[in-house]
């Protein structure tokens, strides 16, 4: 089973399976096939994204229990839609409302659940064996306990509880509060700050509330998947995403399981998407059994075709005078791996180290040389992880030729001893899955989470599952990626995790085209904004960040006399600025908030954008938005129609049938005006490109082509088309064929050379005197206008075919007759 086209829902308690019912017949309309939502087990109290999971075996009360599943499934069906689940196998939330952990903090090592988490029972710190580390205490334990941050209580049922806080911990024993009292208890408590240096459970990245699962256990595995594999049986969903994969001992294997769990006599049937970032060219391993991943490989790969070349080194040597940071990216990611390992992971290495030395059982190997060397290996590992085959071949050379060049003399033998195990694991695979468990998240943090947010040169390549070393593809690599593409995987141009919006991602690639002006420009509003600082903060790389934010995410339908229009923008920027100082660790962090440059900062954005009146800067920026604005529009309907006939699954996230302008979570994950979506999708035509009813009516067309003729989206090949003339690249073609039958795509790329016009209600562009070198002739019928015939011929210009339309969709077959 291979859905047509998903749509990603985010369901909590306040967008329920009834409120996802609602918008069925809406989504059967737009030409969807599957529903694709958030996590459906029950999750912690309020989450509003259900990746704190408390019980994978019940569908979560809070968005209408079995019930209300059952009758968004009835009503999907009805609709001829099928449902996919996100389920989350590698990690539950850390808290007493998860009866598993409560389990664990009771009993300890004698609970049930004691083999479900990746808790390290055995380690080196006697002070940790046999117990949970709990880094709950906002102070030391000697402070809280003097201070009365802990207090014994009576719990509802008799027993005596620890208090701390809003909860209550189970106590064992008797006597007052001590450390003699606290010692007898199955967790240690600890000052929250010291979790990267002593935690001795595996955790979701360095999030001490996210405690991770061990899918190697089978009776974990059985727990955790008993009720997907329950829907699956009962026919209410088809499939599932699974949240990152990367995080399990031995992704291949689980995989594998899981097809055999959802069904035995028929593995092949289930659909399944695992959520891993594919990076330098790494392709999904065919072992794993999957349909292919959630798609992020593609949004890169689109989005980098959409950028410039020529501007690289501009922007590059702009955002190093700027900023007086690096201009390669290369030396902002290993600073940052190594901050990352020393302040949240120092633990986990330690753990890595002492099981290599274990195994190894060589006096010559001291844990101090492996910690040392491990962490080399981490800092220039250059993908997610490796699982232990020849396929990691690649990465294993680069990993190694970087320690080698700067490893200590006297750790040269550790690295070799290393590199001949990591080719060759044998007896060694088990600290090896430990440290293919540990890069995985190292390189989350360190890449996505924090040199993403130091690093601007353009920051339409800053974002998840981005290979930010490849500013541009051209057509001819683009196309190679697209043949290489496992044809039943997703593809992605939004996510629930996404940095910024695909339509703010598009705008922002026109900077590319236009990088000389845009660089003067930059650094002249950085200097314009003087007078609004304070005391020198924010820094100049923060200015141009925002500014990038301000450029890309200001709203098509945004007037700059809209006083409190600009104001609600201003406070949607400020929030993203927050995130992204403390992500970046300079000026700010999570762990230590600087409330005086936070301040600074939010003060400069809501004058810049909020403030009563534009002035001049804004108005200059303003402009500049407007200017690029129909460019950058053309560039998401042209990234949109790749996406909806390359070779996968077209997936939509929540509400981005319309323009995109979303910044990073919590703000891509606002609710959407599904009505104003309802009522436009039946207008013979948008009235105007602006209020993203050209987008919806792109996407409509296009699914309803792939819903009457399934054949050459599903099973046909993907067949590059050459384009003939001087200044080639300023456009890509391609067929998706099914025997003698197929439908053409053409887009734009690099619009601004293209005199996009915006006046009118749809946008125009001038096609250059280019040529598609088609051998086929006769006749085809235009998608987007109706299914006019069009008569082909040999040589046929770009024009001749579009006429002036930003872009087209042709078929050898009219939808009425396939």
């Amino acid at each position: 089973m291979i859905p047509r086209a998903t749509v990603r829902l985010q369901l909590h308690k306040a967008f329920t399976f009834a409120d996802a019912a609602a918008i069925v017949p809406y989504l059967a309309r737009l030409g969807i096939s599957h529903l694709y939502t958030s996590p459906i087990a029950m999750a912690r109290p309020g989450s509003m994204h259900g990746y704190d999971g408390i019980d994978p075996s019940r569908i979560n009360p809070e968005l209408g229990g079995d019930a209300g599943f059952e009758q968004l499934v009835g009503t999907a069906q009805r609709h001829g839609l099928g449902v996919i689940i996100d389920i989350v196998p590698n990690h539950l939330a850390a808290s007493l409302d998860n009866p598993w952990w409560l389990d664990v903090l009771t009993y300890g090592r004698n609970s049930r659940y004691a083999n479900a988490f990746d808790i390290d029972w055995e380690g080196d710190d006697p002070l940790l064996r046999d117990k949970v580390l709990l880094p709950w205490l906002t102070q030391p334990l000697s402070d809280a306990l003097s201070s009365g941050e802990l207090d014994i209580v009576t719990r509802a049922d008799g027993s005596r509880g620890l208090r701390h806080g809003a909860t209550t911990l189970p106590l064992q024993g008797h006597g007052t509060l001590s450390t003699t009292l606290l010692e007898q208890q199955p967790y240690r408590l600890a000052w929250w700050r010291t979790a990267g240096d002593r935690i001795n459970w595996r955790r979701f990245f360095d999030i001490n509330e996210l405690v991770c699962l061990r899918m190697e256990d089978p009776e974990t595995f059985e727990r955790v998947h008993a009720l997907p594999a329950l829907l699956y049986a009962q026919g209410m969903i088809d499939g599932v995403r699974v949240d990152h994969v990367d995080g399990l001992a031995d992704p291949a294997g689980y995989c594998q399981r899981l097809r055999q769990r959802l069904d035995a006599a028929d593995p092949s049937r289930p659909y399944i998407v695992v959520e891993k970032i594919l990076m330098q060219g790494e392709l999904l391993p065919s072992s794993w059994g999957c349909d292919g991943t959630t798609g992020y490989e593609f949004m890169d790969q689109v989005n980098a075709l959409q950028h410039d070349a020529a501007g690289e080194a501009v922007l590059k040597n702009s955002w190093a005078a700027l900023s007086g940071r690096s201009r390669d990216f290369d030396a902002e990611e290993k600073l940052a791996r190594q901050e990352i390992i020393a302040r949240s992971f120092a633990a986990p290495l330690e753990a890595c180290a002492v099981a290599f030395e274990r195994a190894a059982c060589m006096t010559d190997l001291s844990r101090p040389s492996l910690r040392r060397t491990l962490k080399l290996l981490l800092v220039h590992f250059p993908v997610y992880r490796g699982y232990g085959t020849p396929d990691d071949g690649a990465a294993v050379d680069v990993a190694f030729a970087g320690a080698r060049q700067s490893v200590l003399p006297n750790d040269a033998f550790t690295l070799a001893t290393l590199e001949r195990w990591f080719r060759d694991p044998g007896p060694m695979i088990a600290p090896l899955r430990r440290f293919q468990q540990l890069s995985a998240p190292i390189a989350a943090k360190a890449v996505e989470d924090t040199a993403f947010y130091r690093y601007g040169p353009l920051l339409s390549r800053n974002d998840v599952g981005f290979d930010i070393r490849q500013f541009s593809l051209s057509p001819d690599a683009f196309h190679r990626h697209m043949m290489q593409r496992q044809p039943t995987g997703l593809l992605a141009t939004a996510t629930h995790d996404h940095k910024r919006g695909e339509d703010v991602r598009a705008r922002l690639a026109v900077l590319s085209e236009r990088a000389p002006e845009w660089t003067r420009l930059l650094a002249r509003w950085t200097t314009a904004l003087d007078p609004l600082r304070r005391d020198g903060m924010p820094t100049a790389a923060d200015l141009a960040m925002l500014l990038q934010m301000v450029v890309g995410a200001w709203p098509l339908d945004l007037a700059l006399t809209d006083a409190s229009g600009r104001a609600e923008l201003a406070g949607r920027l400020a929030a993203w600025q927050e995130k992204a100082l403390r992500e970046a660790k300079l000026a700010s962090d999570w762990s230590a908030p600087n409330e005086r440059y936070e301040a600074a900062a939010r003060t400069l954005t809501m004058r810049l954008v909020g403030g009563a009146d534009p002035g001049p800067l804004l108005e200059e920026i303003f402009a500049f938005v407007q200017s690029i604005a129909p460019a950058g529009a053309v560039n998401s309907l042209a990234q949109v129609m790749i996406k909806l006939a390359a070779p996968g699954v077209p997936d939509l996230y929540q509400g981005t049938e319309y323009w995109d302008f979303s910044l990073v979570d919590p703000d891509n994950r606002r609710p959407v005006d599904y009505p104003t979506r309802m009522q436009s999708i039946d207008q013979a035509r948008p009235s105007s490109w602006r209020n993203g009813a050209l987008k919806q009516d792109l996407i409509l067309r296009t699914l309803s082509l792939r819903r009457a003729w399934p054949d050459p989206f599903i099973h046909g090949t993907y067949e590059p088309v050459r384009i003939e003339g001087f200044g080639a690249d300023a456009a890509l073609a391609f067929c998706r064929r099914a025997g003698a039958d197929f439908v053409l795509v053409l887009v734009p790329r690099l619009p601004t050379g293209l005199q996009v016009d915006g006046t009118g209600p749809c946008l125009k562009l001038e096609w250059p005197d280019l040529r598609l070198d088609l051998a086929s002739s006769g006749t085809l019928f235009d998608v987007l206008e109706n299914f006019q015939p069009v008569s082909l011929h040999a040589g046929m210009t770009l024009k001749e075919l579009c006429g002036r339309r930003a872009l087209a969709l042709f078929s050898t077959r009219n939808s009425l007759h396939c």
